[in-house]
Formats: C-alpha cells, structure tokens, sequence
C-alpha cells in the first residue's frame, strides 16, 4: 500500500500543515463572532454528526479557561452550551465515559464498569480483562490486547444511524482504541487508534493514503524533534514550578527531544495528529457527502495524558487548552469550507483532580496520596490475618486502590461471607475511605434517576455496577484522595476515577449553523446526548433504547424533541 500512497499524501500536506501549533500567540486576541443570528432550527437532518470527546475535560477547566478561546471553543460557547453535563457514575474513567456518549446507556446497563476487570470465575482468573478488548480471541492478552467493542452491549449512534440507513459512514478516531471503540461500537467504516508512533487499526484493515500522510508528518516530527511551544499571555499566571518527588512541574513548554515518541503523544501534538487524521478521512471519504448522514467521533486524549503526567493547574495544562482551541478551530474551518451541513456536539468521558502537591499550595492541604495500606495485594494480607484465612493466589484482587476488589473463587460460602465483612471493616476503618458497598448492597439498589448531582454516592456506584462484571466490593475512596501512592513526574502525578463532581462534571456543548443560541446551567447528563442526537435525525427508536432524555436544542418555542 505504501507505493499508492504519494498522490494524495502530497495532496493533503497542504491541509495537514495547519495542524503544526502556532509559532507565536497572535498580537491582537481575533474579534469574536457573533452569535448565529434567532433562526428556526433546519427542519432536516445534518448530512454529518461530529461529535467531540476531549479526554478529561472537566466543567471545572472548561470554566477556567473559557474566556480565553478564540477558535474552536468560541464556535461551540456562541451555540448550546450545558456547563454542567455529568458522567453520572461513580466509575469516572475513559472506557466508562466514553461508552455513555452515543450509546446514552449508563456503564450499569452497557456492561463497561471500568477500564478493566476481572472475571474470576473464568479462564483469566486474577488476570484483568481490559475493557476495549476480545478476550475470547486466543491472540488477546491483558499486556496485548485483541482491540474489539465486544463489552459493550449495547449499540452506538453510528450503529443506530446504520441500522436504519446502510448508506451512513459511522468514523472513529482517537489516539486511544477504547475511545475509539465505545464511540463507534461494533460496526464501525473506519476506526484508528494511536500505537507505537503510529495510528493503526483492525487487522483486516489496509493504511489509506489519508491515514499515510499524517503517520508520515508524525513520524517526521518524532525523528526530528521540536522546538518549545509559546505560552499566552494569559497563562503566565500558572507558570510557576511545584515541586513533585525530586522534580518541579507547571512550568513545562513541551520541547520535543528527537526520537521521544511518549513526549509526543503527552502533548498538543498528539490532538494536532488526530485532528489532522479526521480531515483527512473526512476529504477520503467525502464524509456529509453521501446517501445518508454520516458520523465522525473525534476523541482527543491529550488533556487527560497532560492532566495525568503534569496536573491540571499548570503552564502545561494552559498551553494544551490554547492550542486545542486552534486545533478545533482547523476542523470546523475545513468543514465550513465544503459546504457541508453539520452538527457538532462536544463532551467529555470525566473530569479530573489536580495533583496534591499544587493543592495543598492553593489552599486545599487536605488533599494526599492514597495510603498503600489500600493497594489490593496489602488488603489481602490483612484479611487473611484478620480471618486467618488464606489461599493458594491473593485472597483479594484488583487493578487499583479504588473501585472494583474481587474475593478468590477458591473460598466456600462461609469463608467467601467471612473474607467480604473482614474487608468492610478493614476498609471503613480507614480516614482515606468515603464508603464501601458489597456487591449485593449495590444489586439491591433502583437504578437512579433525577438530576444527578444529587445522587448519594451508593447511587452513583450502582450507575457504574454490574452484577457478573463487577467487584465483590466497591472501594469508594474520600475527597481528594489521589489513588497513586508516589508520584511519577511526567508520566502519572495525578488522575480521576472518584464519585465527586469534579470528576463527574463536565460541559455539553452543540453547535449547527441556524441553532439559537442559549446556556442553560441546571444539571444535565452524558447519556442524554445521544437520545438528543437520535431526534435531531429523526430516529424512530423503541421506547426504552437510552436511560437519558432527549434535550430540546431549539431555544425557543419549536421542540427538537418534537417526534
């Protein structure tokens, strides 16, 4: 395939180019555009859906960085803007989030609880089976996964849009192949995901030349290295060092060292590449030009591997928000520039909580670092003391300090009762634990409705549980308790996955050329997107396909919900 490949390679540099970031901020902030005029909504459907994930995008740093946009974000803040959309459940992580997107089912229903689980009573054991994987594929492993939606269990808009119209596209692309997976499902036209340096994609799946000349420009870049990115004036508040372990972040540029692939995909440039890869595909595919409305999922993971690797508060957090700006801008510019129809929504899988070290400076010193004592492989020594019961393998296991802990299946019933209260009581014993529900606690539960943010936390856990799937126990950890015991400096210092609004809340914003422009501010929800979406479509759907609602888009007296 590669020798077919140069045509259009050289024929898409040129809309490539703009996906470098800016050499410098501009002198003069653009005028901002007015808002789109009072229109009736366009009485027929979009000829294409983009919808917009940015990973770990929390209301909290929408709000913050909000006034400063002037491209992409500025486009969508002049539509429908819903500053507090919430991931409902408690499982705040990038498999589960995504999942709830365009199916608009909770993880409770769409079988994704996690980004990774165990089945102990099947063939992996203690070995946890990742979320975005076919584990029933004897290729696949927990270190080597078969990427596959197998877990999802319920189908994706794009599947919806096909099931009704063959002719639709349905296009995912993400650096990461879960996002890829929970937005697409299991029929997806072209779905591509970031591995090793280079976005691939089903095995069966051949490189298209779109897809060729944006691995080639990254490739180029990584060999070459780049320069240190530019930081607006308005971030120059944040630039100050923080000491973390034997280093300092929130002063970072992004200077790319030749031959640093990591450095590049922890960066803008990582979401610059993506961007790049969904022109691309769109120009190939002549998505919004076909038979039928098409859909394009744009997942964009840089916020979280930044947010993870460097905090949340920092320059490097602040440059990232600028230039993602810029790169939304490109792509609406593209598709502003083919005459094409669209409607786009933009959200996020979770938020995300700034690393300990820089809150504990910003007047939150209770913020701290999970105590090992919690670790899965620490709790199953102190049960088995506690009880005096022990097995061949841990006692407990899981992935984590937090979430989902599994009991050994090599326990009678008595013991299995024994070994579950001694960790109750272990856990509940601890300052750094919110609450902790069995299994069966959650099972009991009535699936939760109303305005979420005013679910208890037992209800936010049973959102996320599924019985089969699901833990033995549910660790809830408190406030601000980051579940990483030591820090790793640009890699993993701070994280998300609690049942708190700052990692549940995160914006909702629509965007159609015609669409009155309205905020409302009361509490909304992730899964009510894709009902939303299905209406503006037309889908006539069976009661009971979305636990969401449908949200009125129109801002006036019409009724987008109308059927």
């Amino acid at each position: 395939m590669r020798r077919i490949v140069a045509p259009l390679a050289v024929s898409l540099a040129f809309a490539l180019a703009a996906g470098t970031p800016a050499a410098a901020e501009p002198a003069q902030k653009p005028a901002q555009p007015a808002a789109d005029a009072p229109a009736a909504v366009p009485a027929t459907p979009p000829r294409l859906i983009v919808a917009v994930s940015i990973d770990q995008f929390s209301a909290d740093t929408f709000a913050k960085f909000r006034q400063h946009y002037s491209g992409g974000f500025l486009r969508l803040i002049n539509g429908v803007v819903f500053p507090s959309g919430f991931q409902s459940h408690a499982a705040t992580e990038t498999c589960p989030g995504h999942s709830t997107l365009l199916t608009g089912v909770h993880p409770s229903r769409n079988g994704i609880i996690a980004n990774s689980w165990f089945e102990p009573d099947g063939p992996r054991g203690t070995t946890s089976i990742y979320c975005a994987e076919d584990a029933t594929d004897p290729a696949s492993s927990a270190r080597n996964p078969v990427v596959s939606a197998r877990n999802l269990k319920v189908p994706t808009l794009g599947e919806m849009m096909k099931g009704v119209n063959a002719a639709t596209r349905n296009v995912a692309v993400s650096a990461k192949d879960r996002a890829v997976m929970m937005m697409g499902g299991h029929k997806i036209d072209a779905g591509w995901w970031w591995k090793n340096g280079s976005f691939v994609s089903f095995k069966d799946r051949a490189v298209t030349p779109a897809v060729q000349a944006v691995n080639t420009k990254a490739a180029a870049t990584i060999k070459a290295g780049a320069k240190a990115l530019p930081i607006p004036v308005w971030c120059q508040a944040s630039d100050y060092a923080v000491p973390v372990g034997k280093t300092t972040l929130g002063t970072g540029r992004f200077a790319l060292e030749a031959g640093k692939e990591n450095q590049f995909r922890i960066s803008p440039r990582m979401d610059a590449a993506t961007v790049d890869l969904a022109i691309g595909l769109a120009e190939e595919m002549k998505l919004g030009k076909g038979a039928a409305t098409d859909l394009l999922s744009v997942s964009l993971s840089a916020t979280d591997y930044v947010g993870h690797a460097t905090g949340v508060s920092g320059s490097e957090m602040c440059i990232l928000q600028n230039q993602l700006d810029q790169d939304l801008g490109r792509l609406f510019k593209y598709l502003d520039g083919k005459g094409i129809d669209y409607m786009v929504v933009l959200s996020a899988d979770h938020g995300g909580l700034d690393m300990p070290e820089r809150m504990d400076q910003q007047a939150y010193p209770k913020a701290q670092r999970v105590n090992m004592a919690l670790a899965p492989e620490n709790l199953s020594k102190t049960v088995a003391a506690k009880t005096g019961i022990t097995v061949d393998g841990p006692l407990v296991f899981g992935d984590a300090p937090m979430g989902d802990l599994y009991v050994s299946r090599k326990l009678d019933a008595a013991q299995r009762a024994k070994v579950i209260a001694a960790l109750v009581e272990t856990l509940k014993a601890s300052p750094q634990v919110a609450d902790v529900f069995t299994g069966d606690e959650l099972a009991a539960v009535p699936v939760p409705s109303g305005d979420p943010q005013d679910w208890t936390i037992k209800q936010r856990a049973r959102a996320s549980y599924q019985a089969g799937r699901s833990g033995d126990v549910v660790l809830m950890l408190g406030r601000t308790v980051t579940p990483i015991p030591e820090p790793m400096p640009g890699a993993f210092v701070a994280t998300h996955g609690s049942a708190f609004d700052y990692d549940r809340r995160v914006p909702i914003l629509f965007w159609r050329k015609g669409l009155r422009s309205f905020e409302q501010p009361q509490p909304v929800e992730t899964v009510d997107i894709a009902p939303t979406l299905a209406a503006v479509l037309g889908l006539k759907l069976p009661e009971g396909t979305f636990d969401g609602r449908c949200l009125d888009l129109d801002g006036g007296a019409g009724d987008t919900c109308a059927k």
